[in-house]
């Protein structure tokens, strides 16, 4: 049976891990920070920010609606507050299908 990599779930991902994720610089995930009233990463004395999945969560939305969709920002902002359950999931339905989509192009490759 071949070994499977498991997929690691951090409790908190650190500002830069963030911002590499999003291949993004740490400054625009400070002021999307200021910004957006659902974007809550826990700070430790020093000031250092630690995200949660919930938060790498609300950020792949905010980058969805600002990036892909083209929302400005208080369009985004006004959007999220509107429609703030049924955005996250269909960022949820989103990500399945991306995974579906990687999946299949891993099994094709293999035919």
């Amino acid at each position: 049976m071949p070994y499977k990599e498991r997929e690691v779930n951090k409790m908190y991902y650190t500002m830069g891990e963030v911002a590499i994720l999003f291949d993004v610089n740490q400054s625009l995930i400070r002021f999307y920070e200021k910004e957006f009233d659902i974007l809550h990463p826990k700070k430790n004395k020093k000031g250092n920010r630690y995200f949660t999945p919930e938060d790498i969560e609300n950020l792949k939305l905010i980058f969805h609606l600002i990036k892909e969709k083209g929302y400005t920002l208080n369009g985004a902002k006004e959007y999220l507050k509107a429609n703030k359950n049924t955005s996250k999931d269909t960022m949820r339905v989103i990500s399945a299908l991306e995974n579906l989509k990687k999946f299949l192009v891993e099994v094709g490759e293999q035919l």
